[in-house]
């Protein structure tokens, strides 16, 4: 069973993410691993406390990693253990997907450079370094105004768009048998 990481911090912002992680356990029997930069609760935007499983910096010896999500938050607590993880599965051409303003992480480690990617905080700049207290790290030659981009291995999307952000995920570990199956599983959760 494939472990996909799951990266949790202070004042994220859980539901960008659940509906991919609840199928990645259902459909894809992956193994889903909360890591955070040290081993106490961190506690959601709206207020729950999650336990890691594992640290960032130990996640970087596990085996068997397929890929990593960072949801969105009002931080930008950006360290290099972090920095290291992502270069490294980008390296492996594992699956990096981020939401909302989770891709600010994928920008400060260099992997979006000459990629295409999207993200919400587009929408709040020049307020970034306000709200964010960090200054505009995203390449912005390649950046699209759309609600999910998937380059690759790199997936991305707006905080609205979770649903899209889900199913791609789902779409990259190949849990829908044919296209049908996935316009079926759209439709449901679309109500069209």
């Amino acid at each position: 069973m494939g472990k996909v990481l799951v990266f949790i911090y202070d004042k994220m912002v859980e539901f960008e993410m659940t509906f991919a992680l609840n199928y990645l356990v259902g459909l894809g029997q992956k193994e889903l691993v909360t890591i955070a930069y040290g081993n106490e609760p961190v506690t959601s935007m709206c207020g729950i406390e999650y336990k890691p499983k594992t640290t960032v910096r130990e996640a970087l010896n596990l085996p068997d990693v397929e890929g990593l999500i960072i949801t969105g938050g009002r931080t930008c607590d950006f360290r290099p253990e972090l920095q290291e993880l992502i270069c490294k599965l980008d390296g492996e051409k594992k699956l990096l997907a981020a939401i909302c303003a989770g891709p600010q992480y994928l920008a400060k480690s260099g992997v979006l450079t000459g990629r295409k990617y999207t993200t919400s905080l587009h929408e709040w700049l020049p307020q970034v370094e306000e709200v964010f207290g960090a200054v505009d790290p995203f390449p912005r030659e390649s950046y699209l105004d759309q609600r999910f981009v998937r380059d690759g291995h790199i997936i991305t999307a707006k905080g609205h768009a979770f649903l899209d952000f889900g199913f791609e995920i789902m779409n990259w570990f190949e849990l829908f048998s044919s296209e049908e199956e996935r316009a079926e599983y759209a439709q449901i959760f679309s109500g069209k």
